[in-house]
């Protein structure tokens, strides 16, 4: 059996390697709590399943989309983003309340939980440029955040390696293929959520119980 091409154990031994150092994962130096009105955020991180499951466990988080960005309209389709010469990536876009949860604090998520941000075109057993690191800003405000709380991080040496996220300008979002939205939700049993996106999902309250919703 194997996870989007991969065999599960491969899946599996890739998922137990982490490039996290420190224990207690650091707040941004730099947010903004003060934006009127819901806010948007566009991120790639890898599988968007596993992105969009981890988002959706949230508080503050009202919407979480599965898509496409980084490229153009006629080639925002799952096959064709898959070859990995799109110029697309892999990403989901995170509608939330600023009064109710901040952009470094959704940074804070991203980085902490949702993928490794040290692994380059690639996220565990998932390879290829459309699986890259990105932070896909709206605004000069959200790029000084992303910016800023990359280097504080890099400095604080949070991870053993480097951080390769881009933090390039956004352009455009498409939306994936109907059958791609609420994927962890929709087949809990299916082996790649059970092996690579459930771990991740279980992380948000042991990570970030403050950030969680409590159902």
């Amino acid at each position: 059996m194997t996870l989007r091409g991969f065999p599960i154990a491969a899946g599996l031994f890739l998922l137990g390697a982490t490039t996290l150092m420190s224990a207690n994962f650091p707040d941004p130096a730099v947010d903004n709590k003060t934006e009127q009105g819901n806010q948007t955020a566009v991120l790639a991180g890898g599988c968007f399943w596993c992105v969009e499951a981890v988002f959706q466990q949230i508080e503050g988080v009202e919407k979480v989309v599965s898509g496409y960005s980084g490229g153009d309209a006629a080639s925002a389709h799952y096959e064709i983003v898959s070859t990995g010469r799109t110029g697309h990536a892999e990403s989901v876009q995170i509608t939330f309340d600023p009064h109710k949860i901040s952009y470094g604090q959704i940074l804070k998520v991203f980085f902490d939980v949702a993928h490794d941000p040290t692994q380059l075109n690639r996220q565990g057993p998932d390879t290829g440029p459309q699986y890259r690191s990105a932070i896909f800003y709206m605004n000069p405000e959200q790029k000084k955040i992303a910016e800023g709380y990359i280097k504080q991080l890099d400095q604080a040496k949070v991870f053993s390696s480097p951080i390769v996220t881009q933090v390039v300008e956004f352009k455009a979002f498409y939306p994936a293929e109907e059958h791609h939205q609420n994927f962890c939700n929709r087949n809990p049993h299916n082996p790649y959520v059970m092996a690579i996106a459930m771990p991740k999902v279980e992380k948000v309250e042991q990570k970030v119980p403050e950030l969680a919703k409590h159902k």
